[in-house]
């Protein structure tokens, strides 16, 4: 049996299988952007597909921090809409 490929969410730090997770992608051009398919080019981070885990990054700035780049409230936007299914 093939081990499947696990991260961790950085929001609540729970390992989890990759496909159960939503990767955050800055690409080399600079931009931020929800990486659905988990194969984009540039720097990755995971959280949970849920409200809470996006709530908590947020307000943390976690995902500034790990991804190096000030990130607008647009791009949250873009992510939440990704995390409830738009």
């Amino acid at each position: 049996a093939k081990k499947k490929p696990t991260r961790t969410c950085m929001s609540c730090n729970e390992k989890k299988e990759k496909q159960d997770l939503l990767r955050i992608v800055r690409t080399p051009e600079g931009n931020i952007e929800p990486d659905l398919t988990g194969k984009k080019n540039g720097r990755g981070a995971y959280i949970c597909k849920s409200e809470d885990c996006l709530k908590r990054v947020i307000k943390s700035k976690r995902l500034e921090r790990v991804l190096e780049k000030e990130i607008s409230e647009s791009v949250y936007e873009s992510i939440r809409g990704v995390i409830i299914g738009k």
